[in-house]
């Protein structure tokens, strides 16, 4: 949990030294060449950027409440999927189908590349995610999955038929379910290319929606859903539960905390150490 806490701290000052660094600084040039403007001295304010405070928002917003980057319902995700294939070159299915298969099992575009026949179970509907450190089949270890933690994920109703209709299409269990056109290993920038990713969010009206942000999506409906925070953070992989917490709903995330405070002050209270009432 420590090492969780001190990752996200140093995002925090990766964000606080760069980024607000920059924002500060637009902040007062505007004001400084706004006033140039009024004093007749040029005639346009060329530092009036449009939209940045946006941008640093949405940074913002992902360090703290990654809810906001996932999309409302599952019509929106088959809606970007279908848009997605449509606006690809001949139209490849795949595209689609690794849309949804991301979101739905909360994963990185690279670790959907990695998976391979063998890591799924049809019987209990399970995929394994390994951790992959050693070369695979053709001496590649797949990027998405290098070093991430090793865990298993359910396969909902709704993806079952697109991993078995990709199963029943390969004979070697070591073979990637997820391939693109070609054959080839879909990457989180091959899929944004060939799908002309930032032009189908934005015109769906999700500009600022990435491939990584299919992940945020999955664990945000898994929160709403209800599943306990302690099996969701084993579903995302996350080291510390502070990152999962992340996911659950404002109003339930403050009920869990009032849970947690009075828990914790009644212990308090218990122990022969701690704090005792006086008569005053």
């Amino acid at each position: 949990m420590l090492r969780g806490a001190e990752s996200h701290s140093r995002d925090r000052r990766r964000l606080g030294a760069a980024d607000l660094t920059v924002k500060n600084s637009l902040a007062v040039l505007v004001r400084v060449m706004q006033q140039a403007v009024r004093d007749d001295i040029i005639a346009r304010n060329p530092a009036q950027v449009t939209g940045w405070q946006r941008e640093y928002q949405w940074a913002e917003d992902e360090l703290d409440n990654p809810r906001t980057l996932a999309l409302p319902h599952w019509e929106a995700l088959t809606q970007l999927a279908a848009a997605l294939v449509e606006r690809s070159t001949n139209t490849f299915p795949g595209w689609g189908d690794v849309t949804i298969f991301a979101a739905c099992t909360a994963a990185r575009i690279g670790e959907v590349s990695g998976v391979r026949a063998e890591d799924i179970d049809r019987a209990t509907w399970m995929w394994t995610v390994r951790r992959q450190t050693t070369p695979g089949p053709g001496g590649l270890i797949d990027k998405g999955t290098k070093g991430k933690r090793a865990r298993m994920v359910p396969l909902i109703e709704e993806v079952r038929p697109i991993v078995t209709r990709r199963l029943d299409s390969v004979a070697d269990p070591h073979s990637r379910l997820f391939t693109g056109p070609r054959g080839g290993r879909i990457s989180t920038a091959v899929l944004r290319d060939a799908t002309h990713w930032d032009e189908v969010v934005t015109k769906l009206g999700y500009e600022h929606l990435r491939r990584h942000d299919l992940r945020h999506t999955g664990l945000t409906w898994m929160a709403d859903a209800g599943v306990p925070v302690h099996v969701l953070r084993k579903i995302a992989g996350h080291g510390s539960l502070t990152t999962t917490q992340r996911y659950l709903h404002p109003d339930r995330q403050s009920i869990t905390d009032a849970g947690a405070a009075l828990s914790a002050h009644l212990k308090a209270r218990r122990s022969p150490s701690g704090p005792q009432l006086r008569a005053v």
